[in-house]
């Protein structure tokens, strides 16, 4: 038995030879439909990974309050259907004084700018720096963790302790490999003293997130006074089962802060982390299915094409079939080495689509600073899809060699 599936992948191999630019183009054909299956596979699943481990630092089971929900509403035309007012330092500093609620801790915070430059001694940052105004809970609630050093404090919010906690990129830039903690960094004339460095998060769509400085937001208030400054609320719930509570005591607070009567609508926006990821996955998702009808419309023809060279090579070694069969070979004998044939195109097509889809994948996620993970689910589709393909195609014309007459084919010019 073994000895005769020997045979027939031996068989098999020197057809393909003997056939060669046939082969190759049948191959390419299916490999681009792989390839535009893995190759987008890939780029969605590196997307999907670096929002995945952004907004995992939103924290597990945290909620914001914000201007606008993560969807704004719009008319015809992109035409905002409702304009709402910014969140001032006022309406933050009295939500988190009113909002009260079991097992809650609650994160303000607002960007100052994002063009400073710190300077350490003689050494300066490019203009690209974004500084944070913060409270004590600001981390806690971002899901950031330090590498060195000690988060903020209540005395250092409350005192308005000139401190900093800085970006990864800090360490290998301005300070030249020494260690930051407890030197002295100046932005914008105001003197801070470094108490902590981040744990390295990478750049998302341009955005460098390991260039930011946090400091105390009453101090980031007087050095950034521009006016309409938009503030941000965090609320991390220590028991995720009493969610849906605070989130309900949140909308009453700021509703209250804010003196919306009860038949008015939210002029605000709360928004969950698990909501946003949600969201945009279901973004990706069209992404997805795009790929599946690329790539099923494009292995449809490849499989199409397979059959083909393989109907033609059925005719061209009619005589050969009934050599064969003269010599003893059974039926199922001479299906076996057409199937084969089919299999081995198939998976030299289907082998180069992974490759080629990886490549592409992986240049997609360089090219735009995504995290590139193997796309083993993709590569275990395409394998069954070439494998599916090889069965379609190969079943037909396995089966017309298998059912020649040996008379007639030994006849056959």
């Amino acid at each position: 038995m073994f000895s005769l599936l020997k045979e027939n992948i031996r068989i098999a191999f020197d057809s393909i030879k003997s056939q060669l630019l046939r082969t190759i183009l049948t191959v390419l054909i299916i490999a681009i439909g792989i390839t535009a299956l893995v190759g987008i596979l890939s780029a969605v699943s590196a997307l999907e990974n670096t929002i995945s481990s952004d907004f995992a630092s939103m924290g597990a089971n945290t909620f914001n309050l914000q201007q606008y929900e993560f969807a704004t509403r719009s008319r015809g035309g992109g035409e905002v259907e409702k304009v709402n007012p910014i969140i001032n330092y006022r309406e933050v500093k009295e939500f988190k004084d009113n909002y009260e609620f079991p097992q809650t801790q609650t994160s303000i915070s607002f960007t100052g700018t994002g063009n400073a430059e710190v300077k350490y001694e003689n050494e300066k940052t490019d203009p690209e720096v974004s500084v944070l105004g913060v409270n004590e809970f600001y981390l806690s609630n971002s899901g950031l963790n330090l590498e060195k050093g000690r988060d903020f404090n209540y005395f250092d919010i409350q005192n308005n302790n000139h401190v900093a906690v800085l970006g990864a990129d800090f360490a290998e830039g301005i300070f030249k490999g020494t260690d930051p903690i407890d030197k002295v960094i100046s932005v914008r004339g105001a003197k801070f003293r470094v108490i902590g460095i981040l744990e390295s998060k990478g750049s998302t769509f341009g955005n460098n997130q390991d260039l930011r400085v946090l400091i105390p937001v009453e101090l980031a208030r007087s050095i950034f006074t521009q006016p309409n400054i938009n503030y941000a609320i965090s609320v991390r719930v220590g028991d995720k089962e009493m969610m849906e509570g605070a989130q309900s005591e949140a909308i009453i607070t700021f509703r209250n802060i804010r003196g919306l009567n009860p038949i008015e609508e939210n002029n605000f926006g709360i928004e969950k982390s698990d909501d946003l990821i949600n969201r945009i996955f279901s973004i990706t998702s069209y992404l997805n299915i795009a790929a599946w009808i690329i790539s099923i419309i494009t292995i449809f023809g490849s499989s199409i094409a397979l059959m083909n060279i393989m109907l033609v090579s059925v005719t061209e070694r009619t005589r050969e079939i009934g050599i064969r069969k003269a010599l003893g070979a059974k039926r199922g004998t001479i299906a076996t080495q057409f199937f084969m044939e089919t299999l081995i195109i198939g998976q030299f097509g289907g082998i180069l689509g992974i490759i080629l889809g990886i490549l592409i994948g992986w240049g997609v996620s360089a090219a735009a600073d995504f995290d590139f993970v193997t796309p083993w689910k993709a590569m275990l589709w395409a394998t069954g899809i070439t494998i599916l393909v090889a069965i379609i195609a190969g079943s037909y014309p396995a089966s017309k060699a298998a059912k020649q007459d040996p008379i007639d084919s030994l006849r056959y010019e």
